[in-house]
């Protein structure tokens, strides 16, 4: 598409039992947003006119329901809705699992990926989903990221995390722990380690300086618990080296985010989801002592290596705070921005 132009980003609503469309709605009432792309989400009238609700009545949001890309208005009061017309109010309650309400969630994305495949949207933007949902309605997927390799048959790809200054690079993520330690192989971290040097460069990182988590405790100590280090993790970080980039390790997981944080590093590689989802949740999320309930602030799931731009929030459906209006936006209005960024580069 011609750069000229504000990207068209599409937002799917994600889970309608949940938090997805009170998110969108916030998030499309800041005028930032169209200041760098058209929005367009994907979704079902009823429910995102329902979350209209949440927001202050004085910001006169409309709804343009379009049924192709062409008819996108792209400005700031106008929500631009492709709707999939798949679900109503009454077949679903917020905060409960349903199929219906996981089928309505996989047929947004899968319309999503379809029209970034097509070229008529120029990014991918995806609201939160309810594994357990989906399951109960046929769709055996484990999240997002598998949903997106399969469709577009995509075999080596990375979940990349983003939350304030941290920034890290799953070597896997939605397995066990026993097979997670099974794909620690030199060829797949050393796959691993060229996403991120890219996707760094997309995100305005000229010559990025990339961290290398151990597996084991302490790296490894030269093998003396464990030698997943010394046999794969060390062989393809100076395989990475020869190409050219600037990576170091295995370093220590319990020292290496805070130098990150502190900008010794610019991004981590981690070898397994909770190694980096748990600093990322401790910077990214909030925890309000006074009301006991907590929330996403900030952070941003990107997939690396597929052949389209996808980003997502980084938390789930909420399903304890869905239909309340108390949702925050935050990491949705980052995903966007971020997704904007890939679009630029």
């Amino acid at each position: 598409m011609n750069r000229k132009t504000k990207p068209i980003i599409s937002i799917t609503m994600g889970d309608p039992a949940g938090i997805g469309a009170e998110i969108t709605v916030k998030a499309l009432c800041r005028e930032e947003i169209y200041k760098i792309a058209k929005p367009l989400v994907i979704g079902s009238k009823s429910v995102i006119k329902d979350a209209l609700s949440f927001i202050p009545s004085s910001l006169n949001l409309n709804i343009n329901t379009i049924q192709h890309v062409k008819k996108i208005k792209g400005k700031f009061g106008t929500i631009d809705l492709l709707d999939l017309n798949n679900i109503g109010l009454d077949d679903f309650k917020y905060g409960v699992v349903s199929a219906h309400a996981g089928r309505a969630s996989i047929e947004y994305v899968f319309k999503a990926i379809d029209l970034a495949e097509k070229g008529e949207v120029d990014a991918v933007v995806t609201g939160p989903i309810n594994k357990e949902s989906i399951n109960k309605a046929g769709f055996y997927y484990t999240g997002h990221t598998e949903i997106f390799a399969e469709k577009t048959h995509t075999k080596e790809y990375a979940m990349m995390l983003v939350s304030n200054e941290m920034r890290v690079v799953h070597v896997s993520t939605h397995v066990s722990l026993l097979e997670a330690l099974n794909m620690v192989k030199k060829e797949r971290v050393l796959n691993v380690i060229r996403l991120a040097n890219g996707a760094m460069k997309k995100l305005g990182v000229s010559e990025p300086k990339i961290g290398v988590a151990g597996l084991n405790p302490h790296a490894g100590e030269h093998g003396l618990f464990g030698n997943e280090e010394i046999d794969e993790i060390i062989p393809a970080i100076r395989e990475a080296i020869k190409e050219g980039i600037n990576v170091e390790g295995p370093i220590s997981p319990d020292t290496l985010f805070s130098k990150v944080i502190g900008n010794q590093y610019d991004v981590a590689i981690v070898m397994y989801h909770d190694q980096g989802h748990i600093p990322i949740k401790v910077i990214g999320f909030n925890y309000d002592k006074i009301t006991n309930t907590w929330s996403s602030v900030a952070g941003v799931n990107i997939t690396l290596g597929l052949p389209i731009i996808r980003t997502s929030v980084d938390h789930g459906t909420a399903y304890g705070k869905a239909g309340e209006g108390r949702a925050n936006e935050g990491s949705l209005v980052d995903a966007i921005k971020i997704a904007v960024q890939f679009t630029n580069k």
